[in-house]
């Protein structure tokens, strides 16, 4: 819902302090589940409603905060389930949607509740969720591309990773053009405080010229990179010698090519992961 880890935290945390003072002041919840689920689907639209000014003056292209899981950790069967609602891509579908629109696709697409449910959570009729739900999935189509269940990304998406990663602090400009779809897209997240591009970056030959010259400056820095799932994506984490994070970088694989490279350096967005470097940060 809000594009932002520390967001959907608190917005948990204030829900369950809810269903809290409302026991303490003796309403009887028959059912937390339901109480919790309408009280954060609640909260997010409202964040929405406000975030939605914020983001409309944004430096650069905004990317929603990564959602990182070690290479080797054994993910659970509903965060596969979810890979694709995590994915950045499709969180930036989602910012297109107005925020009653949002929640109402989120809680019938993604989670399968009935309309009867979805107007009981969102205080909407159930006619009007059918046709908030009905106009949402037509602008999400619209701007998605094809779905592809691509065996590189489900299966062997961490060592498709490490070639890359290899590949590009190697300088290795053949290995990358092999790796990389001829129409491939860099997109970078700086908000403004961060050194990334700030307009999309698109072709083969371009975007491995940018790779080849960015890792080189990394590595000259000491940065080191640290695999790691990104929103359900192969990915990594970039760290300065002293262990602090420095960037998260995301991989779009379908067809056994990278469509997309995302690349989140706003240290806003990385203070979830653990301290972040100064390296992440503009000079002034």
């Amino acid at each position: 819902m809000t594009g932002s880890v520390g967001d959907a935290e608190d917005i948990v945390q204030d829900a369950f302090l809810g269903l809290t003072r409302a026991r303490r002041a003796g309403t009887t919840i028959a059912d937390p589940k339901a109480y919790l689920t309408t009280a954060v689907t609640r909260l997010g639209i409202n964040y929405l409603s406000s975030a939605r000014v914020r983001r409309e003056t944004y430096v650069g292209d905004w990317l929603p905060e990564p959602v990182v899981v070690a290479a080797d950790a054994p993910g659970p069967a509903e965060h596969a389930e979810l890979a694709d609602s995590l994915s950045m891509a499709f969180l930036v579908l989602l910012e297109a949607l107005r925020p009653v629109e949002r929640a109402v696709f989120m809680l019938r697409e993604v989670f399968g509740y009935g309309y009867g449910d979805v107007a009981r959570i969102t205080g909407k009729t159930e006619v009007n969720c059918r046709q908030i739900f009905a106009r949402a999935r037509r602008r999400v189509a619209a701007g998605a591309p094809p779905r592809r269940d691509d065996p590189v990304r489900r299966a062997e998406g961490g060592e498709f990773a490490r070639r890359f990663f290899e590949a590009a602090t190697g300088g290795d400009m053949e290995a990358l053009l092999g790796m990389l779809a001829p129409d491939v897209i860099l997109r970078g997240d700086g908000g403004g405080k961060a050194q990334t591009v700030t307009r999309a970056i698109a072709g083969r030959e371009r975007v491995t010229r940018l790779l080849i010259g960015t890792f080189d400056r990394a590595r000259t820095l000491g940065i080191s990179i640290r695999p790691a799932g990104v929103n359900g994506r192969p990915g990594a984490v970039l760290y300065d010698t002293e262990g602090y994070v420095v960037g998260v970088i995301e991989l779009d694989v379908a067809d056994g090519e990278i469509q997309t490279i995302r690349s989140v350096n706003n240290p806003d967005k990385l203070g979830h992961l653990g301290p972040v470097s100064t390296l992440a940060r503009l000079r002034t």
